[in-house]
């Protein structure tokens, strides 16, 4: 059997069954977005690892070596955000290809590491064959209470991502066709080099009790909701014209024949927040969040009670449409 007929997910489920009976109990491994280790008492430690291959996540000769090593670092944070914890240290480890990357090249990834202002502890150094390849491990903590999971959204929940869709699909659209610059194009390329890790608002809706299931969008809605349903056993219908997207995505998908719906739900590494929130609550949970960020939270639809890891999706009439959306798969 070839990995590309189960997956990436289908090859993690595999990996996680083999491992799941070593894991201490207590401890949390696969199957979020970080793991949880005790640490002491009422409180956890988060730990979240992701690896970038030049070639599959950037393109050397299109993103700067500061604009890398912060989008490296933010993807991670990301992870840590999408708990609703707090990062505390990093580790990195960096393979570079002999001869093609310079000590200013490193010293200006590095200035865009440092940007988070989180520290870096520790890691390792090698050569690489394949092009550049970075794996970057990140702690953080939470207080128990407040850790969020993608196994505890429940039927009737609202459903609300914490900012627009697309854009960062539309900017590697526009590295990929080789568009000419323009005051907008540059916008959606930075968007998607420059991704920003929703840690504010992460640790603040940790503190929500009406927020029930949290993670961030790496992948895509279409397929990271998939992740939440699965693993809470709930299914959900999206309100398509509740999609979230940008007037700079409108006007570019409109300039050059694109569907931006399906690349807000479809593309990924946008990294705002997903979530579920209790329906009694999500007013309050909208009003506290628009005074604290200045901005609204933003509801798309809703969990049922299927059973069933299905997303259907509803037009304005509220008639179930397209159902056949997905969001980027390695495999």
């Amino acid at each position: 059997m070839k990995i590309e007929e189960i997956g990436e997910f289908g090859l993690i489920g595999r990996i996680a069954a083999q491992f799941g009976g070593s894991v201490p109990a207590g401890w949390e491994g696969i199957g979020d977005d970080c793991a949880v280790i005790p640490w002491r008492e009422g409180e956890s430690l988060l730990v979240t690892t992701d690896l970038l291959v030049e070639g599959v996540h950037f393109l050397r000769d299109r993103i700067s070596a500061r604009e890398l090593g912060a989008k490296a670092l933010a993807v991670n944070l990301s992870d840590v955000a999408a708990m609703g914890g707090r990062p505390t240290a990093t580790f990195l480890s960096l393979g570079l290809p002999a001869g093609a990357v310079g000590v200013e090249w490193c010293d200006a990834f590095f200035e865009g590491y440092r940007s988070f202002g989180i520290p870096l502890l520790g890691g390792d150094t090698t050569s690489s064959t394949t092009g550049i390849v970075i794996n970057i491990t990140v702690l953080g903590r939470a207080e128990n209470r407040r850790i969020k999971r993608r196994s505890t959204a429940r039927p009737g929940d609202r459903i609300a991502v914490t900012g627009p869709l697309g854009d960062s699909a539309a900017g590697l659209r526009v590295l990929l066709n080789a568009l000419p610059p323009s005051p907008d194009t540059d916008e959606l390329i930075r968007r998607h080099h420059r991704p920003r890790p929703h840690l504010a608002e992460g640790e603040w809706l940790g503190r929500e009790p009406d927020v029930h299931a949290l993670m961030d969008v790496s992948d895509g809605v279409a397929s990271d909701l998939r992740h939440i349903l699965r693993a809470s056993a709930v299914g959900a219908a999206i309100d398509l014209p509740q999609i979230p997207v940008s007037a700079l995505l409108q006007r570019t998908a409109a300039e050059q024949g694109w569907d931006a719906r399906e690349l807000a739900l479809t593309g990924g590494e946008d990294y705002v927040l997903l979530l579920t929130v209790d329906p009694a609550g999500a007013e309050g949970v909208q009003r506290r969040f628009e005074a604290e960020f200045g901005r609204p939270l933003h509801w798309i639809g809703r969990c049922t009670d299927t059973g069933e890891p299905e997303i259907v999706y509803l037009d304005a009439n509220g008639a179930t449409c397209r159902n056949d959306y997905r969001g980027f798969n390695h495999f």
